[in-house]
């Protein structure tokens, strides 16, 4: 890694110790170091053309099948990103292959809104359950299990303490990353309130503040300090990440909201710090209240592993901006509630009755699974649920009786015979436990499923259109637990399911299945 030049140091470290009444004059001087010095060849790496076609995506196995007697716990962290889907999107509409493991089936059917009902009782959420035929494997059926968060009103919501911290390296050069970055942002500030404070770190070969916290009424000043950002230079991430916990602890506003909006492609190749040290970082300061979102951006070198690894670590979310119209629906209809959390660390067991199930199977969720003892140990992290926001998984399942090519023969030696129980009625009982936001003590609550399955034809909207969803996901993954591959009966279902639909994403999706190159 090249050394940067003496002014570039100097004024790394005058940022790392700066203090509030020093931010105007520092923000006057960060803008200097975000611009590439082209007559000195020796300071920062330029981003090149030859870096393009190096996206990164976490490998997946899929979920397999899993005896309930064997084993009779399914353990799993929420997850409300949804930031697959919309990458998905862009390749779709690019008319490019769709990178097998960037497909996660959670984060597709989490895109979407659903009509649960909001909770009556003193938790957080409201849980949902449906049972049902499974459209793939018409000998098997089909869990699904949805929570709705409480939606709390714009006006009750409490102030916000948000810190930016922007990529402006050399590969956020693109016109599909720092300007659409830019022009996005701008959705967000419309938003912002009188008691909300915002602050703005930029970070490349060096960490500054471009921003000082300031009040989020002053809207002008706010968008005017996004449009003076230009992108150059090598990326130090990590130094950024620090700079922007710094601030954000010392503008800390009790029982509000504390985040850090990290925008990025997700390269932190180059940079004083490690992916495991920024990993470590984000962990020990998620114990403070700070809350971690990630904004992807751009192709060619997008780095998706990385950035949603961030953001769990991070107690925090992580959505894909491909397009001006993702950023209306994130940054300004949906943010609200994605930034103020209402139950952090959410964690669902679910127990089945192998009286009826003969194995089941988890659909997606494959990085959230948790071990069946980390339910109840507090100090594991989970996934955070925000205002108004509705999580979905499902489950497939081989009733008892049923021969399928997934399960192992008859044992010779160990009776398949299933003890009767007193719970005769019951298909599973789940289990959820969550954390108050400011919480460290986890509340659980307790929900049986009956074993009450209705016909596909008479499902919710809601069952078919997430159920297509997964289907379809499945489907681009060249997933071998689906008998049924025609792309007509995914459509079908989708049609099916196309309620609750005013800004037309669901709409969208069904265009988007008909068109994909698979």
């Amino acid at each position: 890694m090249k050394k940067p030049f003496l002014m570039l140091a100097g004024l790394a470290l005058l940022f790392a110790s700066c203090k509030e009444n020093q931010y105007i004059n520092e923000a006057e001087a960060s803008s200097e170091i975000m611009i590439t010095d082209a007559a000195d060849n020796n300071t920062l790496e330029e981003y090149s053309p030859e870096n393009e076609n190096q996206e990164s995506y976490a490998e997946i196995e899929e979920n397999k099948f899993e005896n309930p007697k064997t084993k009779p716990l399914s353990t799993f962290s929420i997850d409300v990103d949804n930031a697959s889907y919309t990458n998905i999107r862009r390749f779709i509409n690019n008319g490019q292959e769709i990178p097998k493991d960037a497909v996660r089936l959670e984060e597709m059917m989490n895109y979407f809104a659903y009509t649960y009902p909001q909770p009556k009782d003193q938790h957080p959420f409201s849980i949902n359950t449906e049972y049902s035929e499974c459209p793939w494997n018409s000998e098997h059926k089909l869990v699904k299990i949805g929570l709705q968060g409480k939606k709390i009103e714009t006006d009750n919501l409490p102030a916000s303490n948000i810190v930016f911290l922007v990529d402006v390296s050399g590969s956020m050069s693109d016109e599909n990353k720092l300007p659409l970055l830019k022009e996005s942002m701008k959705v967000l500030v419309k938003e912002l309130r009188p008691e909300d404070k915002v602050s703005i770190v930029v970070y490349a070969g060096a960490a500054g503040m471009v921003l000082p916290p300031t009040p989020g009424d002053e809207k002008s000043k706010i968008m005017n300090a996004f449009d003076e950002l230009n992108a150059g230079g090598s990326t130090a991430g990590g130094e950024g990440l620090e700079l922007a916990y710094n601030i954000a602890e010392e503008n800390f506003i009790k029982g509000g909201n504390n985040r850090i909006v990290l925008a990025t492609d997700g390269d932190f190749n180059v940079g004083a710090s490690s992916d495991k040290e920024m990993e470590n970082l984000i962990e020990k300061k998620r114990k403070s209240g700070i809350f971690l979102t990630c904004l992807g951006y751009g192709m060619g070198n997008y780095k998706d592993s990385k950035m949603e690894t961030l953001a769990d670590k991070g107690n925090g979310n992580y959505a894909y901006i491909d397009n001006m119209q993702e950023a209306n629906r994130f940054l300004g209809k949906e943010f609200k509630g994605s930034m103020f959390a209402i139950a952090k660390d959410v964690k669902i067991q679910i127990e089945f009755n192998p009286k009826y199930v003969q194995s089941y199977r988890l659909i997606g969720y494959e990085n959230r699974k948790l071990n069946d003892e980390d339910f109840k140990n507090d100090a594991v992290d989970s996934g955070e649920l925000g205002s108004g926001h509705t999580v979905t998984a499902l489950y497939e399942i081989i009733p008892t009786g049923v021969e399928s090519n997934y399960t192992p023969s008859k044992l010779k030696y160990t009776s398949n015979e299933t003890a009767s129980t007193s719970n005769s009625d019951e298909l599973a009982t789940i289990k959820f436990r969550y954390k108050k936001p400011d919480g460290e003590k986890s509340i659980e609550m307790v929900q049986v499923i009956p074993n009450a399955s209705k016909s596909l034809k008479a499902t919710s909207p809601d069952f078919k259109f997430a159920s297509s969803v997964a289907w379809f996901g499945m489907k681009l993954r060249d997933s071998k637990y689906i008998e049924n591959k025609e792309i007509e009966d995914i459509v079908s279902l989708a049609k099916e399911g196309l309620d609750n639909d005013s800004e037309g994403y669901k709409a969208e999706f069904i265009r988007l299945a008909k068109s994909a190159k698979i």
